[in-house]
């Protein structure tokens, strides 16, 4: 089929785009305050410097005619429903989250949310990670989540 006689949609992307963590069911959404923090810079960010600018690109792109076959205005596109899903999920994110400031805690013997733990590993292998909140976790291991099995595992020993 000739792409003339294709139509282009907005959902029709053929992907759905990854927005974060999902929040298990009666789990509250725990995070520091420099998570909560980073969550507001990085929504800030999008709405008031990206996503402009990707607006600003797709109207130029728009204006160039045929939009079957321009790059700039697919890609455009592409990208601005992408940043929408993102601004969508943070909002929703900042709205339930709950922040806990570890430099509260007053009782320093046991494991709590934001603590920095030292623990050896099935292999002998010392870590230390920080508990924090699910928007917080990294990919590598060195901020987990409150709710991962390592954190809970901290809890259940102390």
């Amino acid at each position: 089929m000739s792409k003339a006689f294709t139509k282009e949609s907005d959902s029709d992307t053929g992907d759905e785009l990854d927005t974060g963590p999902a929040q298990p069911a009666g789990v509250r959404n725990l995070i520091t305050p420099e998570g909560l923090e980073r969550l507001r810079t990085e929504l800030k960010t999008l709405q008031r410097d990206e996503r402009p600018k990707v607006v600003e690109k797709v109207s130029w792109a728009a204006g160039n005619g045929d939009r079957s076959e321009n790059g700039d205005y697919i890609y455009g596109k592409r990208r601005l429903r992408e940043i929408d899903s993102r601004i969508r999920f943070l909002l929703k994110r900042l709205e339930i989250a709950e922040p806990v400031d570890p430099a509260q805690q007053k009782n320093r013997d046991q494991v709590f949310f934001g603590a920095t733990v030292t623990y050896v590993d099935d292999t002998d292998a010392e870590r230390t990670v920080r508990i924090v909140g699910m928007d917080e976790a990294t990919a590598d291991g060195t901020d987990v989540s409150w709710v991962s099995p390592i954190a809970q595992i901290g809890r259940a020993h102390v």
